[in-house]
């Protein structure tokens, strides 16, 4: 790259940016912590799905040593419906770092940030670049499509190693004197105009320079390798009520998917020679009368899917229940936090009942 290509790229793309921007809550600040909250949510979610989070999350949360000091159960009811809850505890993680070890800034290097838990390079440079002006590349899935064609980059985005080219490229091209409005401007025109079907090529502000769109490949990258099969789990969750009106939830694990949420009592399909009762009776330790089938539906994870079945039962007696079950009044359950799939079986089970 020339300087002269280097200079128009960056000069287009910030001036673009400046005057289309999006009018976004996170764009109104230059709080380091509340660009990191965002960035985070922004992961794997849609920018109209984490505007309400977000502000109601810095509204509960609006500095550093408030969320450090939650409750684990009250954060995660917080990010209810936004899935991924490891990104919730981790920010959490690295925020009580913050706290401990730097007094309560955010670290502005590089090094520093990136040894905060749930960092990964991309927030790093976000972080850097919106909120202390500092020249750093924030590599996502928009930039390396937008960099795929501007550049005719043809290595497959999918290989980790690729992502060091990209990186490499965004340090080459960056604007020194405004790396805040050059990395979100990247961002906004991969979100906004260079999508990955489609592109809006006509508004594109670096169309002049773009080698793809003179090469009419704008549609075929970036390359990217098709992941494997996604495994399949048959599910079926029992929502059981007792003889005081109270509801049975089982707590997750503290690792692995889902970790510390609630859900009913829940079995992996098929269950060999056992009937589902059965399964219930000698995992659960009650006895119940099998009701209504209530609602059946496909929960899509990033590595798996849940086909999920459901159904009410009423409990006829009670052995001795797991440590992680417990029994919730109505009431109580709506103030825990329960992923998606686990709110739609509720949800469905209070329209039947009203």
């Amino acid at each position: 790259m020339n300087e002269l290509y280097k200079t128009q790229v960056r000069n287009d793309l910030v001036s673009w940016f400046l005057e289309e921007k999006r009018d976004l809550p996170w764009r109104k600040t230059k709080d380091p912590y509340k660009i990191w909250v965002s960035e985070v949510m922004l992961q794997q979610t849609k920018v109209d799905t984490v505007i309400p989070y977000y502000e109601r999350f810095i509204s509960k949360y609006p500095s550093l040593e408030s969320l450090a000091h939650a409750k684990e159960e009250e954060l995660l009811k917080e990010w209810e419906g936004l899935g991924y809850y490891s990104r919730a505890r981790n920010l959490q993680a690295g925020v009580k770092e913050v706290v401990e070890s730097y007094g309560s800034v955010v670290p502005s290097t590089r090094k520093e940030i990136s040894t905060l838990k749930g960092v990964g390079p991309y927030t790093a440079g976000a972080v850097l670049s919106i909120a202390y002006g500092v020249p750093e590349h924030a590599v996502d899935g928009n930039v390396m499509r937008v960099l795929s064609r501007l550049l005719l980059i043809k290595e497959d985005i999918a290989k980790p190693k690729t992502k060091k080219i990209f990186e490499e490229a965004v340090m080459e091209l960056i604007d020194e004197d405004n790396p805040s409005a050059f990395n979100q401007g990247l961002m906004e025109l991969g979100a906004v105009i260079c999508t990955p079907t489609k592109p809006k090529c006509l508004l594109c502000p670096v169309r002049e320079n773009c080698t793809a769109f003179f090469e009419g490949m704008q549609e075929q990258l970036p390359i990217k390798t098709i992941n494997k099969k996604t495994k399949v789990h048959k599910m079926k969750a029992v929502v059981v009520e007792d003889d005081h009106g109270r509801i049975l939830l089982e707590k997750r694990p503290s690792k692995g998917l889902l970790a510390n949420m609630w859900q009913f009592p829940m079995i992996e399909l098929p269950t060999a020679t056992h009937t589902t009762e059965e399964v219930i009776e000698h995992d659960y330790g009650i006895e119940i009368l099998k009701g209504e089938e209530l609602i059946a539906f496909k929960h899509i994870f990033s590595h798996l899917v849940w086909e999920m079945e459901s159904f009410e039962g009423k409990l006829l007696a009670e052995k001795e229940l797991p440590t992680s079950c417990k029994w919730f009044s109505k009431e109580e359950i709506e103030i825990l936090p329960m992923p998606v799939p686990v709110l739609k079986i509720w949800n469905t089970w209070k329209s039947i009942k009203k």
